[in-house]
């Protein structure tokens, strides 16, 4: 990446790899500590590198105690792990994602998420500061240009989409500062009612403008057919977000699993029920055996 700044920012030198050899990162979020080992499994066993993803409730939720128990997890696996918080809507989030990381317990990545803004003018307003803070700390900042549709664990729920427009991106990542983008190509935060329509158009004129410069990041993926995913990283995404695949069927193992087994088994048994969806996702986004 060109921004000497984050040369050594694991978020980045995971998608400078990807990006530069090919392949796709599972950006996956948790949402307890079993999650967390089951991924942090996942990527050991694959011999992948990985991001492990929050949310900002999450976070507000288990606070510094529990960002540095991901840390430990992330940064302290045999391969490389980066942690990441995802949409980062609220001041006070960003402020406590912030204020941990000027006490020594980072995030490697946050998203800055002004997506609800007006215009990229105030998009680029509100995120400016943040950029610059986190920055400062060594945290490497993603930011959305364009708008995408629904909603999901916590988020405030958007109604008017707004697609990308390639060539505004250039001026908006200089604008934010940021350097990793999240486009709007047809994406969706939730269940899609209708095939997905993604405009890949709008991912190879981002690619060619920000190549081996600025990671793309796929949000939306939930219900996605194996084949789309395969595309969007052949035509530039290296950062892939994914989040009900494991959540869902790693709750719906745990619940059943307390009802009739120990408390232990039960939760080794839900762990590898998400850890085995994180083997299908390195395997599919050809990241297995890349760490």
């Amino acid at each position: 990446m060109s921004n000497p700044a984050f040369a050594s920012n694991r978020t980045i030198q995971i998608l400078a790899k990807a990006e530069k050899e090919g392949y796709g990162i599972l950006s996956q979020t948790c949402y307890d500590a079993h999650s967390v080992i089951g991924l942090v499994r996942a990527a050991e066993r694959n011999r992948s590198p990985a991001i492990l993803q929050l949310f900002p409730v999450t976070l507000a939720y288990g606070k510094g105690p529990f960002l540095q128990f991901c840390l430990n997890a992330a940064h302290q696996a045999s391969v490389p792990i980066a942690v990441h918080l995802d949409h980062a809507t609220n001041p006070e989030h960003i402020e406590l994602a912030l204020s941990l990381a000027e006490q020594g317990i980072a995030f490697d990545s946050i998203m800055v998420d002004a997506s609800h803004a007006e215009t990229d003018e105030e998009n680029i307003s509100i995120a400016r500061p943040f950029v610059e803070r986190a920055a400062s700390c060594g945290v490497a900042v993603e930011v959305e240009l364009g708008r995408l549709e629904g909603g999901e664990a916590g988020l405030r729920v958007i109604s008017d989409a707004k697609l990308t427009d390639p060539s505004k991106a250039s001026a908006f990542i200089d604008g934010t500062g940021a350097v990793i983008l999240a486009p709007s190509i047809g994406n969706l935060h939730g269940s899609y009612l209708s095939p997905p329509n993604f405009r890949q158009e709008i991912l190879k004129a981002l690619h060619a403008t920000f190549a081996n410069r600025v990671p793309l990041c796929l949000h939306g993926t939930d219900e996605l057919p194996d084949e789309l995913f395969v595309e969007c990283i052949k035509n530039g995404i290296s950062k892939i977000n994914v989040n009900s695949w494991g959540r869902d069927p790693y709750a719906k193992a745990l619940a059943a699993g307390l009802q009739t087994k120990a408390f232990p088994d039960a939760v080794e048994e839900a762990t590898e029920v998400f850890a085995s969806v994180c083997d299908r996702f390195f395997k599919l986004f050809g990241s297995a055996g890349k760490a």
